[in-house]
């Protein structure tokens, strides 16, 4: 997970927010996608590739606040 400690922080928060709202009109890709996953209707191979695409960045964004997180938290020796 070294890569993911490299990458940018302002940019990966950038890409993670910028990719969860988009489009903002009528409704962000990310809340259609997880509304179809809820409602057992995410069946399209286009409709699963949008969720990964639009949930990857947020969910990395996630793991590197928790691996700083840790990181801060964990004493030094």
């Amino acid at each position: 997970m070294g890569w993911l400690d490299r990458f940018p922080l302002v940019w990966l928060a950038v890409i993670a927010i910028w990719l969860a709202v988009a489009p903002v009109l009528p409704e962000p890709h990310l809340i259609e996608k997880l509304r179809l996953l809820s409602q057992g209707t995410l069946t399209r191979p286009l409709d699963i590739f949008d969720l990964a695409l639009h949930s990857v960045p947020p969910i990395l964004l996630a793991l590197r606040l928790w691996r700083d997180a840790r990181r801060r938290r964990k004493p030094r020796p």
